[in-house]
C-alpha cells in the first residue's frame, strides 16, 4: 500500500507539472490580416540593403530608409494621416497590447534588446504588452523576415505587423519608435505648428519624396497642448531623405537636437499617457 500510494503522489506530481508547462506554451496566433507589402517591384531588396549596412553612428534614422510613406508606415488602402491618431477605435482597449514575436527571426541577444524596448514601456507608462492569448481578436506579431523596420500606425483589427529586419533595425530606440508608431503616433515634423518650431530645406530633400514632409492641419493633428518635442523618438533627423548630404530639417532653436534614437522622451510619455487617460506625470516633469 505505501509503494502505490507513493506512486500514486509521483503520478499526481507529474500529472501537475505536465498541466503547468502545457499552460505556459506560447498562443500562436492565426496569420495576421494587415502583414504589409511592397507596391514597388525590387524596393524590398533595394530597402533590405540599405537597412542591413545602417549603424547607430549613421546620421540618417533607420527608420527613414524603410521605403514607404514617411519611411516606415505600413498603410492600408484610404488611410487619414495623423499625428496622434484621434480615432478612438484605433487605440488599444485598456492600454493592453497583444503581442506575439517570431522567436525564430531573431537571436538571443536582438530578443533581449526586445524585451528592453518593451519594458521601457512598462516601466514609464500604463501601456501593457502581454503575451497573445487564444482568443484575443487585435494584436501585433513582431516579426524580422521582411525588409524594413516599419508598423501600421494604431489599432488595426485582426493582427498586424510590426518588422523589425535582421540585420539592422533590431536597436532598442528603434524597437520604441515602431511599437509607438502602433500605439497610435505618427512623426512628430508632420505636426501643424511644426514651422514654429523647425524650417525645412525642401532644396535638399530627395526629388520623389517631399510628400514625407508633409504637415497636417489642427483639425487632424493633436498634441494634447503639450508641445512640440525636439526630443521625441518620433522626430526624423536632420538629414532625413537628403539628397546631398546637407539638412532637409533644421530646428529653429539653434541649441536643440533632433533624431534621437535611444529611447521614449519625457512629452512622447506624457502624450501616451494622455492618449490613453493615464495617471498624469505632472508632479514629476517639466516638459517645456
Amino acid at each position: 500500500m505505501k509503494f502505490f500510494g507513493l506512486y500514486y503522489l509521483t503520478y499526481l506530481l507529474i500529472l501537475q507539472m505536465l498541466v503547468f508547462t502545457m499552460g505556459r506554451k506560447r498562443q500562436v496566433p492565426p496569420e495576421p490580416t494587415y502583414k504589409g507589402h511592397f507596391q514597388d517591384e525590387g524596393k524590398p531588396n533595394e530597402v533590405a540593403d540599405q537597412v542591413a549596412h545602417w549603424s547607430p553612428e549613421d546620421k540618417l534614422n533607420v527608420w527613414e530608409m524603410s521605403g514607404l510613406f514617411e519611411g516606415d508606415i505600413m498603410m492600408p488602402d484610404n488611410t487619414d494621416f495623423r499625428n496622434v491618431v484621434l480615432d478612438g477605435n484605433k487605440y488599444w482597449p485598456e492600454a493592453t497590447v497583444p503581442y506575439y514575436i517570431e522567436k525564430e527571426d531573431f537571436t538571443s541577444d536582438e530578443l533581449d534588446t526586445i524585451k528592453e524596448a518593451i519594458d521601457e514601456y512598462h516601466e514609464n507608462t500604463c501601456i501593457k504588452f502581454r503575451p497573445y492569448k487564444k482568443g484575443d481578436s487585435d494584436y501585433i506579431v513582431v516579426r524580422g523576415n521582411s525588409s524594413g523596420c516599419w508598423s501600421y500606425v494604431g489599432r488595426y483589427g485582426g493582427g498586424q505587423v510590426v518588422n523589425l529586419q535582421t540585420p539592422g533595425c533590431v536597436h532598442r530606440g528603434i524597437v520604441a519608435h515602431e511599437l509607438l508608431h502602433a500605439l497610435g503616433f505618427y512623426h512628430q515634423q508632420s505636426a501643424y505648428n511644426r514651422d514654429d518650431y523647425i524650417k525645412i530645406h525642401y532644396e535638399n530633400i530627395k526629388t520623389g519624396r517631399e510628400h514625407n514632409f508633409k504637415k497636417y492641419n489642427a483639425t487632424t493633428v493633436t498634441d494634447f497642448d503639450i508641445g512640440y518635442d525636439y526630443e521625441s523618438i518620433m522626430h526624423y533627423s536632420a538629414y532625413a531623405f537628403s539628397k546631398n548630404g546637407e539638412p532637409t530639417i533644421e530646428p529653429l532653436d539653434k541649441m536643440a537636437k533632433i533624431g534621437q534614437r535611444k529611447g521614449l522622451s519625457k512629452k512622447d510619455i506624457k502624450k501616451l499617457e494622455t492618449l490613453y487617460h493615464c495617471k498624469s506625470y505632472d508632479d514629476y516633469w517639466d516638459y517645456e
